[in-house]
């Protein structure tokens, strides 16, 4: 990150989402046969005339954990009613088994809000953050960053490589990288020519030249434009996709962020404050 140390090693540097019930919770009354008809299929019942609709077992409440019913002429045996999850009148409700848990509601995370993003950045200044957000929030839903978890996952380390946004290029010069084949620095001045720069401070000619040609970028010609928001934060997407690291963040768990820091940083560089930053967007963000 800015204060130098991450972002040289391992696999980083080196080129290197309740479902439906098993089955139906009890059937309403069967249909009668149109005994008019030569064919024996089996013809719906004639609505009412007046009142609402028969909603009939088959239909699926809006929740997907349950059926349809009309209170007043059966009964949810084994389960309990909630509104809410079935069209039609009041007495229209959903009936859901007991032993079949009510689904979470949505982890989708959607856009972050300025607030937000002040929170899990602690020091970034309003002005920064301002002039980010739109950058981040665009590379995120291109990339599939669109749950609390992978967010929260993402921002962790984002924050903590380029010191909450503060640094979008490496304050060291570059030039402990000279020569460092595992980063593609064959040509001389290549070390200080791609230091890391963008928000997950991607080093080296080779993750310079394969970003470059994943986004139709010449970054190995004009390489300072990875620390710019607009193309610093698509970059740092782009790195992280390209080491699977949303499947990690899904898992939710300390041991899968411990994977995702090793395949950033190659080692456990700075492991206190990027589980301090999970920490604090988690509970910010409610993940």
């Amino acid at each position: 990150m800015g204060g130098g140390g991450s972002m040289g090693g391992g696999d980083k540097m080196g080129g290197g989402d309740m479902g439906k019930m098993g089955g139906k919770m009890g059937k309403m009354g069967k249909p009668k046969a149109d005994k008019s008809s030569s064919t024996g299929h089996v013809a719906p019942a004639a609505p009412a005339q007046s009142g609402p609709a028969v909603v009939h077992a088959s239909t699926s409440c809006k929740s997907g954990a349950g059926v349809c019913q009309d209170i007043s002429k059966s009964s949810c045996s084994g389960g309990h009613y909630e509104s809410g999850f079935c069209p039609g009148a009041s007495n229209i409700k959903c009936c859901i088994s007991d032993s079949t848990p009510t689904p979470p509601p949505s982890s989708s995370g959607g856009d972050l809000t300025l607030n937000q993003l002040i929170a899990v950045m602690p020091g970034v200044s309003s002005s920064k953050a301002s002039q980010y957000l739109p950058y981040l929030n665009s590379a995120m839903r291109s990339g599939g960053i669109t749950t609390r978890r992978r967010q929260c996952a993402f921002l962790a380390q984002v924050g903590h490589e380029s010191g909450s946004l503060r640094y979008m290029e490496e304050i060291a010069s570059g030039a402990a990288y000279e020569g460092r084949r595992d980063l593609g620095n064959t040509q001389p001045g290549d070390g200080v020519r791609y230091k890391g720069r963008g928000p997950i401070q991607i080093t080296g000619r080779a993750n310079y030249q394969a970003a470059g040609q994943a986004l139709g970028l010449d970054l190995i010609n004009n390489p300072t434009q990875a620390a710019t928001p607009q193309v610093g934060f698509r970059l740092a997407v782009w790195f992280w996709n390209s080491r699977g690291l949303n499947s990690y963040a899904d898992q939710g768990t300390q041991s899968a962020f411990d994977t995702i820091t090793r395949r950033i940083n190659g080692g456990t560089n700075g492991k206190s404050d990027r589980d301090s930053r999970w920490a604090l967007c988690k509970r910010t963000l409610g993940a």
